[in-house]
């Protein structure tokens, strides 16, 4: 356990940090979703990732995404995976600048025990949902988070026993409703504390997988 760890215990307690530490966190995209999620997931314990996005860091993005000018035109999971270490030297992070297709989702994911779904095409996301839903993994998903105002609007939806819907489930992103850093971190936030509360439930600590 190194200093952070120990920091973190403090407010954790050795019990609940090693639920986090073994849990396996797979974040399908690595934009403002899924790149605040991560983050707020490594402060909060977590340490097994993996992270998967084909695309690579833009000057759009900064305003949102958590990345810095230097890191623009590398690949997002790579600048993350980098970004992420700066706060904990010792994750376990397994990086994939790939594509997601049917070909390879359920070898991508099927370790994982928590999949967040942080894509921006539409058939991306149904292709995770539909390929893990039936399964025990808890899945994380949001829709509608652009623009400014009204963040209380932001909520946490319960689909399925093992699915959950973040967002306010209107407002997509279209002209005169951008995407900016409040409500995506909002969102991402609360993704966040939903795994986190989720781990954390004793009907769930038997299913974690050892940490490698």
């Amino acid at each position: 356990m190194n200093k952070f760890e120990q920091a973190l215990a403090r407010y954790l307690g050795d019990e609940n940090l090693a639920l986090l530490q073994k849990c396996h966190v797979g974040i399908a995209g690595a934009g403002g979703l899924g790149s605040n999620c991560a983050f707020n997931l490594v402060r909060s314990g977590f340490k097994r990732l993996t992270l998967v996005d084909f695309d690579r860091v833009e000057l759009s993005n900064l305003n949102r995404q958590f990345y810095f000018w230097d890191q623009v035109g590398q690949y997002k999971v790579e600048a993350l995976k980098n970004n992420l270490l700066r706060i904990n030297p010792d994750l376990e992070i397994i990086a994939h600048a790939i594509r997601v297709d049917p070909a390879n989702v359920l070898s991508l994911f099927s370790s994982c025990d928590v999949i967040v779904e942080a894509f921006d095409k539409v058939e991306a996301k149904t292709l995770l949902v539909e390929t893990f839903l039936s399964s025990e993994k808890l899945m994380v998903a949001a829709s509608g988070l652009a623009g400014w105002g009204n963040s209380d609007e932001i909520k946490t939806r319960k689909i399925k026993e093992n699915f959950y819907l973040v967002g306010d489930g209107k407002r997509e992103v279209a002209e005169g409703r951008p995407p900016l850093s409040p409500l995506v971190n909002i969102a991402a936030a609360k993704e966040a504390d939903l795994v986190l509360e989720w781990v954390l439930k004793n009907k769930h600590r038997n299913k974690m997988r050892p940490s490698v």
